[in-house]
């Protein structure tokens, strides 16, 4: 069986807090109105790299740049490629086109809530190893 795979980017600002989205209210989605880190599922050919740029062009309408790959995770029937980048965005100024709302949290907020997709875990990894 092929695993569906996705990828998702860690974006956290100069103060080391995560940005995340708040999913939308829909019983027909995965952890709905929870949550999760911005990203999405791969298309076609395109490469998780690909897939990442895409998918924050189409969430909040910003070109990543230059971004960092931090590791792949197998989780439930998905493959996780999982990137980050270290940006300060003006959460007033930054369109938000799926999901309810933007949010910066730090290491102890998150710790409050249980994240979509297990990102909690993923989270934890990403605090020991690179913040």
């Amino acid at each position: 069986m092929n695993k569906i795979q996705g990828s998702v980017i860690i974006l956290f600002n100069s103060n080391k807090q995560i940005l995340l989205v708040l999913r939308d209210d829909k019983n027909y989605i995965p952890f709905p109105n929870t949550w999760n880190l911005l990203g999405g599922f791969l298309e076609n050919d395109e490469s998780p790299e690909e897939c990442i740029r895409r998918e924050i062009r189409e969430e909040i309408e910003i070109e990543l740049g230059n971004i960092n790959f931090f590791q792949k995770y197998n989780i439930y029937d998905r493959e996780h490629y999982i990137f980050w980048k270290q940006i300060d965005l003006d959460l007033t100024q930054t369109k938000l086109n799926e999901g309810q709302r933007l949010a910066y949290f730090r290491k102890d907020e998150l710790d409050k809530h249980q994240l979509a997709f297990q990102c909690n875990y993923i989270l934890n990894d990403f605090f020991s190893q690179i913040l």
